[in-house]
């Protein structure tokens, strides 16, 4: 039974992307084709369904991170802040763009809030998640026979 992290991230969050998008709970905003998604960046991103890749990449963060609140995902969303001639220095995303995230995956039913802990997947978010992973994977390991074995 392959898991999630046997499937490279690059393979395996468009075609979760492309699965979230079949859900009705998971939505862009009327804003998200003009914000920013953090202090860090200059502009809003140019790809029309980044929405969709960022709640894939959330899902796959908090089924490998365990019980994560919306503070610590946005620190992985984050990056340097570009200060003019003084130094560089870390930035959190966007954690109206993750809040807003969760809580889709969570009307969806993929997501729950651990008790005072942050959020966890569900067992049907675990579902879905290895769903996915185990046709990425079998796509892969016909074009890599040494990806076989996870399977």
């Amino acid at each position: 039974m392959p898991e999630t992290t046997d499937v490279p991230a690059t393979a395996l969050l468009p075609k979760l992307a492309a699965e979230l998008r079949t859900r009705p709970a998971v939505t862009p905003p009327v804003w998200a084709g003009f914000v920013k998604t953090g202090v860090h960046k200059e502009r809003a991103p140019t790809q029309p369904d980044w929405w969709y890749m960022r709640s894939a990449s959330v899902l796959r963060k908090i089924s490998l991170k365990g019980p994560v609140g919306v503070t610590r995902l946005s620190q992985e969303y984050g990056g340097k802040r570009d200060r003019g001639s003084s130094p560089y220095h870390a930035r959190t995303g966007s954690r109206s763009i993750t809040r807003e995230i969760v809580q889709q995956l969570e009307k969806a039913g993929l997501v729950k809030a651990n008790k005072n802990r942050g959020r966890q997947l569900t067992a049907q978010g675990m579902k879905v998640l290895s769903a996915v992973s185990r046709t990425t994977l079998k796509e892969l390991a016909d074009k890599q026979p040494e990806l076989a074995k996870y399977l």
